[in-house]
């Protein structure tokens, strides 16, 4: 497992990394107001929860998560305005 904490805006973010059996990773990264999740995740559940949830598919580190772009979501992420398609990097700042 390997953990990686950063700033954006004054808000922390911790970037998660765990090993599965099969060699892949089960990424996430979260803030106190949500997280961004890899496709091994539910965002059914996320939803249906009331979260702030976003997916990333074909990543395997996280720096990959860093440079990709949403490919689900969350009604609330919607309403923070985080939208399909959008690069991390703008993700961040509306989680921050």
């Amino acid at each position: 497992m390997e953990i990686k904490e950063f700033y954006v805006n004054k808000t922390l973010f911790k970037a998660i990394s765990i090993d599965l059996c099969d060699s892949s990773q089960l990424l996430m990264i979260t803030s106190p107001k949500g997280y961004i999740m890899c496709g091994y995740l539910n965002i059914n559940t996320a939803q249906k929860r009331g979260d702030i949830a976003c997916i990333v598919t074909g990543v395997k580190t996280i720096d990959d998560v860093l440079n990709s772009k949403i490919v689900a979501l969350t009604s609330n992420a919607q309403k923070l305005g985080i939208e399909m398609n959008m690069p991390i990097k703008q993700v961040l700042e509306k989680l921050s």
